[in-house]
């Protein structure tokens, strides 16, 4: 009788370890689904930062050259001619930040600065972008209503498929997600060759998750730039400088860093 008592105390108490174990081993479930879903919700996402303007031009316009006319002569001329477009702006310059471990208040943990940077800069006439769902700026139907919207007509040559008129650009990620090598419409700003080089001054044509249009510039490390000074990004935005039009808009601009 005794020994069926202490046999019997034994698997009582074996079935309360293995209870006990059990919670333990969904507790710890539990909490690693809430450290997994903890990160996809704190997602890294591009962020505005600090502008200093430091000048603003335009082309020159050329000087007038004369021919002369003589009563009853039929003279044959060739001409080249630069007007600035009235579809575009430009925007250069350099960039510094920092990585950073921070809290929701801010509070920062720790830091590395980066005197030259890798990312992207992004520049959108809107003051927040929905960046889930930030995908390829490709549908022609888009680009037709975006050529409307800027008083673009099909057949002017700075118009947007003239422009972003290749698919060649390396791969980068947005809010943690992949554009993929090649997959979107881009262009290659001038760098000090004087024309648009493959790997330098790559500019993509992106969408936010609510039809935002997004200017992505990908970083360059201290290019050679349009101007023979050295850059960290040149692109190109969107502004609307037809017929009487002189208002002025503003772009936003966003960094991620890396």
């Amino acid at each position: 009788m005794r020994m069926f008592i202490n046999y019997f105390s034994l698997d009582f108490l074996g079935d309360i370890m293995e209870f006990k174990l059990n919670k333990i081993n969904i507790f710890l479930i539990v909490l690693l689904i809430s450290v997994i879903n903890f990160g996809f919700v704190f997602a890294v996402i591009p962020s505005g930062g600090s502008l200093t303007s430091i000048s603003n031009s335009t082309a020159p316009a050329d000087v007038a050259q004369g021919v002369a006319a003589i009563a009853g002569n039929v003279t044959e001329i060739n001409i080249v001619g630069f007007s600035t477009t009235q579809s575009w702006q430009g925007y250069f310059g350099n960039v510094s930040g920092t990585l950073q471990l921070a809290d929701g208040s801010d509070n920062v943990m720790y830091n590395w600065s980066l005197a030259s940077p890798e990312g992207e800069i992004y520049a959108s006439v809107n003051s927040s972008i929905n960046w889930v769902g930030t995908q390829c700026y490709n549908n022609t139907t888009f680009t037709s209503n975006l050529e409307l919207e800027y008083n673009i007509l099909s057949d002017d040559v700075d118009g947007i498929d003239e422009t972003f008129n290749m698919q060649d650009h390396d791969a980068f990620y947005v809010n943690n997600i992949l554009i993929n090598t090649n997959t979107c419409m881009s262009t290659r700003i001038y760098g000090d060759t004087g024309a648009g080089v493959n790997e330098e001054f790559e500019e993509v044509l992106l969408k936010g998750g609510s039809n935002e249009t997004i200017f992505a510039s990908i970083l360059e490390e201290d290019m050679l730039g349009f101007n023979d000074a050295s850059h960290d990004f040149q692109m190109l935005v969107l502004e609307d400088g037809h017929g009487t039009d002189t208002a002025t808009r503003p772009y936003y601009f966003y960094v991620e860093l890396q």
